[in-house]
């Protein structure tokens, strides 16, 4: 049984991510808690005490997200057929937003978290918005952030960018392989190289760790020379159909290119393409 965390802040992306997750877990058993995180409560001086206004602080705070998440679980019923492998519960929070998702990755013992990249607040221009971007990256729990265009199709060519100089664990891999064996997916390592250098001793290492990992899996290395990465993954992405693209959260180089800084204009595979994000 699985246990996946969606927060949501009830927007459209929100309500994608949703929906990417019960197509994309709807042949396993999972719970699936849906998080509200009303961040309004709490400032960075001081945290919501209750007095005499305990009373009108719930009904402001708490109520309004519980029924909200109430409708959240409505209109999931209204527009999937029941699945008896799937639970849903719901959970409503006032506390800071990374912290509320800390405890309940802790609490619910979390396997997996879903989001999506913006809020109903983020500018439209940013590839990934406040929220996200700190959970992906401060949160250490295996996370899918879906962007605004991502529909669910099954993750048949799995992009994995890495520069080779991180080496992973077993356990970091395993969502990967869990993926590959669900879906009956292929994962496509990809390497870029600004200049086209060879591999040190060290990289050369990590590359034969995965590929002995993967040894039962279909499963490909690539090399591309190309002074922007983001260019070179976009193109990538479309040469090979990519369905999701896997990356170390730990890889900053390659990971703030790739997802937070994208700098070349014709960039799009942060708008489609579903991210999974190791830890």
């Amino acid at each position: 049984m699985k246990n996946i965390l969606v927060p949501t802040d009830f927007s459209e992306n929100a309500w994608n991510a949703i929906e990417y997750a019960l197509q994309f877990f709807s042949k396993s058993a999972c719970n699936f808690y849906l998080l509200h995180v009303n961040t309004a409560s709490t400032s960075e001086d001081e945290n919501l005490t209750y007095g005499a206004n305990q009373q009108s602080d719930y009904e402001l705070l708490v109520k309004p997200s519980k029924v909200r998440l109430q409708e959240t679980l409505h209109q999931i019923n209204e527009s999937f057929p029941i699945n008896p492998k799937h639970r849903f519960f719901t959970i409503s929070d006032s506390n800071y937003m990374i912290d509320s998702i800390r405890k309940q990755v802790e609490e619910k013992h979390i396997d997996l978290i879903v989001m999506g990249t913006k809020g109903e607040s983020c500018l439209k221009k940013l590839p990934i918005g406040s929220n996200a971007g700190n959970v992906i990256t401060k949160v250490k729990c295996t996370t899918i952030v879906v962007p605004e265009n991502a529909k669910f199709v099954k993750p048949k060519e799995i992009a994995f960018p890495t520069d080779f100089s991180i080496f992973c664990k077993t356990k970091v891999l395993q969502p990967i392989s869990d993926i590959m064996e669900t879906h009956n997916a292929a994962v496509r390592v990809l390497h870029i190289n600004r200049f086209g250098d060879a591999l040190t001793d060290e990289q050369q290492r990590n590359k034969d760790y995965l590929n002995d990992y993967f040894e039962n899996y279909p499963h490909s290395f690539h090399f591309l020379t190309n002074k922007h990465i983001e260019d070179a993954v976009q193109k990538f992405v479309d040469n090979r159909e990519i369905n999701m693209i896997a990356m170390l959260a730990k890889n900053l180089n390659y990971f703030h290119k790739i997802l937070f800084h994208p700098t070349v204009k014709e960039i799009s595979y942060y708008k489609d393409i579903p991210f999974l994000v190791l830890h």
